[in-house]
């Protein structure tokens, strides 16, 4: 009876063991009765049938972040690089990633590999380099619908290095510093064509201002002179007026006046000493002294 009893108990002891089942919180068991899957485990405490059901694979159901090796990439111009990058996934169907691929890891990594260099396969090497988003998000549509049959979800893809050969990189950086050099080349000479026509502009423009006040001046000039000449005209139309109405006496006046207010100007230059008088201007003084008597007496010189 006490060995029936012990027996019992380990029978007890050996079936709770093997019937009972504590699943961690972020993963999800799989179920096989003989062999065949059946159902899943959640996070908590399960129930198993002993000896008929065991637990098949453990699937981690957050999301799980997935190196993908470094490999050499051959560009659409043919030029190498190396490549590597990450890719973060999570497992949405534990039964399917359980049973849809024999090693779910592997699969994922192999798939990451092929799809990165039929992308970068299809561009040339500027593209590739600074093209990195773009191959992000193309390799994120394709790695998303190709693993939905194992039952994961791709969340995100992420290039870390694309990095062409040291010799690549240094024929690179020549053309980037002959680039350069063409461009501030171009730059200089642009700026230097600028200028010139800036320059020429400004000396067109000054000719033209020049010319203009040339003619402007010359203009003034003219219309001074012409009615300078106006009032000549008019003084010497007044003065034959004179001539003509009152007889040469007045005529003989006005010349004396000038001729008076001539030697005036002459007498007082600061740089002259002598004064020379003409001796033929006798007849002129004669006249000159007619002249003022015929004021003193309160005549009219034309008198």
């Amino acid at each position: 009876m006490l060995i029936a009893l012990i027996v019992l108990a380990l029978v007890v002891v050996l079936g709770v063991g093997l019937g009972v089942r504590t699943v961690p919180q972020g993963q999800v068991w799989t179920v096989e009765r003989f062999g065949a899957f059946t159902r899943l485990l959640q996070p908590g405490l399960n129930l198993m049938l002993p000896l008929v059901e065991r637990v098949g694979h453990k699937m981690n159901v957050q999301e799980i972040v997935l190196d993908i090796p470094e490999q050499a990439v051959i560009t659409r111009d043919n030029a190498a690089v190396m490549v590597d990058g990450i890719m973060y996934y999570r497992v949405l169907d534990p039964a399917k990633a359980a049973y849809g691929a024999q090693n779910l890891v592997q699969a994922l990594t192999s798939m990451a590999m092929t799809n990165i260099r039929s992308v970068i396969g299809a561009m040339d090497l500027d593209g590739a380099l600074s093209g990195r988003e773009e191959i992000n998000a193309k390799l994120l549509v394709t790695l998303d619908h190709a693993t939905a049959p194992w039952g994961v979800k791709v969340s995100r893809v992420e290039l870390r290095k694309i990095e062409p050969p040291a010799n690549l990189v240094t024929a690179m950086n020549l053309q980037m510093t002959a680039e350069r050099e063409r461009r501030a080349t171009v730059a200089r000479a642009m700026g230097e064509r600028e200028a010139t026509i800036t320059r020429a502009e400004g000396q067109k423009q000054a000719t033209v201002l020049e010319a203009e006040a040339r003619l402007e001046a010359a203009m003034k000039d003219a219309a001074a002179r012409e009615r300078l000449a106006e009032a000549e005209a008019r003084a010497t139309q007044v003065v034959a007026a004179a001539a003509q109405g009152s007889g040469g006496e007045a005529l003989r006046y006005f010349i004396a006046q000038k001729y008076v207010e001539a030697i005036g100007r002459l007498a007082a230059n600061p740089s002259g000493r002598t004064l020379v008088i003409p001796i033929e201007t006798g007849a002129l003084a004669g006249g000159i002294t007619q002249a003022i008597e015929a004021m003193r007496l309160g005549r009219d010189p034309a008198e």
